[in-house]
């Protein structure tokens, strides 16, 4: 039996719980609360989102931290398993594996993924990272290939991948980057054609490789008006050149208050006042040279919002505020946005508490059942 679909119907703006299994979460900051990375922790947030009608819970594919005051992101439960023991506690959300594919064959994630599917009941996702981080790629004894090439790793990867989902028997598979004999695998996934997946991209590789092979992109920009140039610009190209329909989700790190003020004073103190800068620095120093997906001109943009959530946009406010901002972000096209808090719990709580019935009452979203 498959569970309701929240991903690929449902409400017109989506949500994902963005970095529940690294250390601090999102928010590179010593301030009180965040992430801390226990099992007890993840089954409680998975189970709030699950609750109120989150459709997704997207992890971070971490193997070390950034230095700094935090160590940012040191702690991490490694995301295929974390996925799977969250298919067993929750019902009806998401569960995604974030995979750096330099790191596991395709016929092990593709296996992986499936036994997920079926534990979870048609909930697994799988969001693919073509590998960015050199000092992480490292570890596995592989070097950092040029940033185009990736992707043309990437494409080959999650080409055999579906096929190993789709085919019955066995068949051959050779490519460039992969040669794989009699290639075979059951059971097929419970979702037809095949898992939700999604893909981070934001370069004109990235960009190209979510158009043709992810069902959603999920990306990043300095800006609202930037992030919905890139999204039209995927949906045209998913639309044009492969005859796809693709969702476009966004980023957002939330700061809610009683009022404005208490908002912006809380804000200020998570990321001016407590933020791990250095760490954030170094997080982005190492992001910007392999992305292909930033411009040196937003770097003081891009680092405070590293601080205040991983790059995400931030959103800070009243309840009202905070609904509007995402309203605003809804009718620019945005199918979805990941969320984040620098304590999850309570900001979880108080999001669905307040925000949800006004986005309830805008249309965006509905009354969970």
């Amino acid at each position: 039996m498959q569970c309701t679909d929240r991903l690929r119907a449902g409400n017109a703006l989506k949500f994902g719980v963005f970095g529940v299994n690294v250390s601090h979460g999102c928010a590179v900051t010593s301030a009180p609360g965040n992430i801390e990375v226990n099992w007890d922790e993840s089954v409680r947030i998975a189970r709030a989102a699950d609750a109120v009608g989150v459709e997704a819970l997207i992890p971070v594919a971490r193997w070390k931290g950034f230095g700094g005051e935090t160590n940012f992101n040191h702690r991490c439960f490694e995301s295929y398993t974390w996925a799977a023991g969250l298919a067993q506690a929750t019902e009806k959300i998401h569960v995604l594996a974030t995979s750096h594919v330099p790191t596991i064959h395709p016929v092990m994630a593709a296996k992986q993924a499936a036994t997920i599917d079926h534990i979870s009941r048609g909930r697994f996702g799988l969001n693919i990272v073509a590998g960015w981080n050199a000092s992480e790629i490292g570890m596995f004894g592989r070097p950092q290939r040029e940033h185009d090439e990736r992707y043309a790793v990437a494409a080959e990867w999650i080409t055999l991948i579906k096929r190993l989902w789709t085919e019955s028997g066995g068949f051959d598979y050779k490519g460039r980057y992969f040669d794989c004999p009699d290639a075979y695998a059951e059971p097929k996934p419970i979702q037809t054609p095949h898992p939700f997946i999604i893909s981070a991209g934001v370069s004109p590789a990235g960009r190209r490789f979510a158009a043709e092979h992810a069902d959603m992109n999920f990306l990043l920009a300095p800006t609202l008006e930037i992030g919905a140039e890139i999204l039209r610009d995927v949906k045209t190209l998913a639309k044009k050149e492969f005859g796809r329909d693709i969702q476009v989700w966004g980023m957002a790190a939330i700061t809610q208050g009683d009022s404005q003020k208490q908002a912006e004073d809380y804000f200020k103190y998570y990321v001016d006042e407590a933020g791990d800068w250095v760490g954030a620095a170094n997080m982005l120093d190492a992001f910007a040279p392999n992305s292909g997906s930033y411009s040196p001109e937003h770097r003081e943009q891009l680092l405070r919002a590293m601080v205040a959530g991983y790059t995400a946009w931030p959103i800070v406010g009243s309840a009202q505020r905070i609904a509007e901002a995402l309203i605003e972000i809804s009718n620019l096209g945005f199918d979805g946005l990941s969320l984040s808090w620098v304590n999850y719990d309570d900001g979880l709580a108080r999001f669905s508490a307040e925000v949800m019935p006004l986005l309830e009452k805008a249309g965006v979203r509905q009354t969970v059942p």
